[in-house]
């Protein structure tokens, strides 16, 4: 490092324990920004909570609740232990931590299946929407992979610019969303009054009924970019305090944003009346509600601002994972060029290769003829979810082990209840993954469902890959 300027040299490709991020950019509402973006609230109420409503009706608001707990529960001993870890390895290092490196190699084999699957699913989904609003607007009829390509290539290269580029679009980006569900909130409550929050659906038989499973995956599904607050360690300004404060800040304001709307399209619905118009117009049902309570105005600045949070998301997502890409580079487990970074300190290698390997996954499956959404979206954003659920269990069960080898028993509620308790939940949700996974699908099932092994098969090559190469060391990118 340049003692006099304080920047990195403009490349890296080395792989040693000084290769790293730049230090003591990043507050809590800047590291929050992140994973709040890739959690997309905006589009996860239009296109998630119909789901939940179809399945647990009037519960769905408190299935919501359910899950931001579960997050909070396996925070706890998550967090504790990031007193020890501040770095860009993510669930990883923590495997590293509790489990050693043959499982945390292991583990880095389902991240990477995993967020380049969600990322892959939500792009093709993300060019669906954004053909169907230039074309309702504009007319303007060009196919849905011309969108992912420029939008993708236009976010890579803000991922690769820095977290500065980035984080002025994800500001407004995220502000506009907000705004708009509050509008829309606001004016349910100015048309029929605070009356649409009532505990009448809050009944056993809607939030632990038959729907309970599928409602409870898709909500969970909802907290994926949780991982992003540890991701983003090495860039914090004081890492112990601000990654567990934005962790908590993500939880709060996004278990409130989805409990909050929801509530209120509920009631403005009818909690007699929400589960039958969920799952007969999905897709169009919230906007409807908002063109019904504020107008065309509003209706239309939500269906504009979901193909917006959409790109907020997949912002979110490139951030992150390029930034997981460039601790695996630099401990050994992937090649060390992906340790590379720029003179602002970005992983510029790994965000590039992050970009070109989600463009041409994705590019296989469309020009081949795959449908955008029934096979693009439905089979990965499946097989992303499942991953995130295997790589949780596999952390849990590291932090288990963690506190009980260090014999840490300073607050038995922090080092073994909570993470005991964790770690039996997302067994329970491990279950309900695989037998609720042909509605994650969309119901398509079959060949689809073969895709599961692909995370056995991952975790199998990454301990294969610890045990041949011994010179993989975690521990060399804890500061």
């Amino acid at each position: 490092m340049n003692q006099q300027t304080g920047q990195m040299p403009a490349l890296q490709h080395t792989t040693v324990p000084s290769a790293r991020l730049r230090p003591d950019k990043l507050g809590v509402v800047a590291v929050a920004f992140f994973a709040i973006a890739a959690a997309a609230p905006m589009a996860a109420v239009v296109g998630a909570s119909p789901v939940l409503f179809a399945a647990s009706g009037p519960g769905t608001p408190f299935i919501y609740v359910i899950a931001a707990l579960l997050v909070a529960l396996f925070s706890v001993g998550y967090l504790r232990m990031s007193h020890s870890i501040t770095n860009a390895g993510g669930f990883v290092a923590y495997i590293a931590k509790g489990l050693g490196t043959k499982w945390a190699t292991g583990g880095a084999g389902i991240a990477i299946l995993t967020y380049v699957s969600l990322q892959v699913g939500l792009w093709s989904q993300f060019g669906v929407f954004a053909q169907q609003l230039v074309e309702s607007l504009t007319g303007l009829g060009l196919p849905p992979y011309f969108w992912i390509v420029v939008v993708l290539s236009l976010a890579t290269a803000l991922t690769m610019k820095g977290v500065d580029a980035s984080l002025k679009v994800l500001g407004v980006l995220i502000l506009g969303e907000t705004l708009v569900v509050a509008a829309l909130v606001v004016s349910l409550i100015a048309q029929k009054g605070f009356g649409i929050f009532t505990f009448e659906g809050f009944t056993g038989a809607n939030i632990v009924g038959p729907g309970l499973g599928i409602s409870l995956l898709f909500a969970f599904a909802c907290f994926t970019s949780f991982e992003a607050t540890v991701v983003f360690a090495e860039e914090a300004v004081n890492p112990r305090k601000t990654i567990p404060r934005a962790a908590y800040l993500v939880i709060a304001f996004v278990g409130f944003f989805y409990m909050i709307s929801t509530w209120a399209i509920s009631g403005a619905i009818g909690v007699d009346r929400i589960q039958s118009e969920a799952a007969g117009n999905p897709a169009g049902m919230i906007f409807d509600l908002a063109q019904s309570s504020a107008g065309s105005w509003l209706s239309l600045s939500m269906q504009i601002l979901v193909v917006t949070s959409f790109i907020a998301m997949m912002l979110g997502l490139a951030n992150m994972f390029s930034r997981y890409l460039f601790a695996l580079g630099r401990a050994g487990t992937l090649p060390a060029k992906l340790a590379s970074v720029s003179r602002t300190g970005a992983p510029t290698f790994a965000g590039l290769v992050n970009g070109v390997v989600v463009l041409a996954i994705i590019s296989a499956f469309l020009i081949s003829g795959a449908d955008p959404i029934t096979t693009v979206f439905a089979w990965f954003v499946a097989l992303g979810t499942a991953g995130f659920i295997s790589i949780l269990l596999l952390t849990s069960a590291a932090i288990v082990v963690y506190f009980a080898k260090t014999k840490t028993r300073d607050n038995l509620w922090v080092t073994v209840i909570a993470p005991v308790l964790s770690f039996v939940s997302f067994i329970v949700i491990g279950y309900l993954t695989l037998d609720n996974y042909d509605a994650l699908l969309g119901g398509a099932g079959g060949i689809a469902r073969w895709l599961l092994l692909g995370i056995p098969l991952v975790l199998v090559a990454g301990i294969a890959r610890g045990t041949q190469k011994p010179s993989i060391n975690y521990a060399s990118e804890v500061v």
